[in-house]
């Protein structure tokens, strides 16, 4: 098991009480650590200790976005429909943004029924509500749909592959280009593992209700005229499987981006270009099991928390309350958080006037007295 050595979590603290008439307020936090490629798993004598037959593959935890394995994750490959993982992302902001609602009527064009591959065989004289085409692509991974919803977004589906790559960009995806929102395959239409993991945590982070779709094993549409049965059988078979995406062409051969949850810890495991839907899933799992097998996911303090009162010279106060910015969530090996210890440290002689934003200590959470993180 590779254990992680020691860690560290630096706060800033808030101060919610007037002095001198000033609003104080802390500098914005800084978190233990930050989606990083580094991965935990380094191994020089066998960069492929699970011996995958995958050609790559990632883990990561969902709420820091560290690596915990990989193997060859920068590797371009093709995406096949795991590419919908973006399209679904530009889907949900664009619910959260108000510019769509789950009820809206979308039509279906010429363009989008003539799709191919996988799909609900969308007639261009009929629509379905987004709650509907939502369900088509995240559990029969419909392409008429998603070119459907590009369309009904952007005006087109050129003008939706640009916002995906935008937000590839913004992301970080530097080993990514799109070329369509499906996933069909096309030349110079390439990604990651990592990347993938990527815009899945950005899915799961930011829309985290996209799992009552990703979720669904069988569901009715048309009236209960058409069934549909998700893609992803790890949803009937993983324990605490939230989703995400399958994908597979004839050149991509078999894709996976699988997220799961169980006690409080949130991973994302990416397959690419599994030589079988059983090894993509297979694989998935024994990812997964390496990471809820090796870490755990604790919380040492929420925002808001109450950590000390502490005097105040000259202020209209005799003393001020020490709150907590955010919350403090770390990843460490299993069996290691008993022997976390906290340091607080808070400026002494604190006077006022205070400015709004000044730093007033830090909070440390610290392993094996090794740093990681400093303030």
């Amino acid at each position: 098991m590779h254990k992680l050595k020691s860690l560290i979590c630096c706060l800033l603290i808030i101060i919610f009480t007037f002095v001198g008439y000033i609003p104080v307020f802390a500098e914005e936090a800084l978190y233990v650590w930050s989606p990083s490629s580094t991965p935990v798993n380094s191994d020089s004598s066998n960069s492929d200790p699970l011996n995958l037959e995958s050609e790559s593959a990632v883990l990561i935890e969902q709420a820091t976005g560290q690596v915990l394995y990989e193997h060859n994750m920068h590797e371009k490959l093709r995406p096949a429909s795991v590419t919908k993982v973006m399209s679904i992302l530009l889907i949900m902001e664009a619910l959260d943004s108000g510019q769509i609602s789950l009820t809206d009527q979308v039509p279906c064009s010429e363009n989008a029924s003539s799709m191919g591959g996988s799909q609900i065989w969308l007639d261009p004289r009929e629509t379905l509500t987004v709650d509907d085409m939502l369900k088509a692509i995240c559990v029969a991974s419909a392409n008429d749909c998603v070119v459907a919803m590009a369309e009904y977004i952007a005006g087109s589906e050129e003008a939706f592959v640009q916002k995906m790559n935008d937000k590839a960009k913004e992301l970080g995806m530097n080993d990514t280009t799109f070329k369509n929102c499906h996933g069909l395959d096309e030349d110079g239409h390439l990604t990651s593992s990592y990347d993938i993991a990527l815009m899945s945590r950005e899915l799961l982070v930011k829309h985290p209700q996209v799992t009552k779709y990703t979720t669904i094993w069988t569901e009715s549409l048309r009236d209960g005229k058409s069934e549909i049965t998700n893609t992803n059988k790890l949803i009937k078979t993983y324990k605490g499987a939230t989703g995400l995406k399958t994908g597979s062409t004839g050149l991509a051969l078999y894709n996976l981006s699988a997220s799961a949850t169980r006690d409080n810890l949130s991973l994302i495991a990416v397959i690419m270009k599994a030589p079988s839907t059983k090894v993509r899933f297979a694989e998935a799992a024994k990812l997964l099991d390496y990471g809820f097998n090796n870490f755990t996911y604790k919380e040492f303090a929420k925002k808001g928390d109450l950590i000390q009162t502490i005097p105040i010279n000259k202020g209209t106060k005799s003393s001020l309350d020490l709150i907590l910015e955010s919350d403090c969530g770390i990843l460490i090996g299993k069996g290691k958080d008993s022997q976390v210890e906290q340091i607080i440290n808070i400026d002494e002689n604190i006077s006022a006037p205070i400015k709004a934003g000044q730093k007033l200590g830090e909070i440390k959470f610290v392993l094996d007295r090794k740093n990681y993180c400093t303030n």
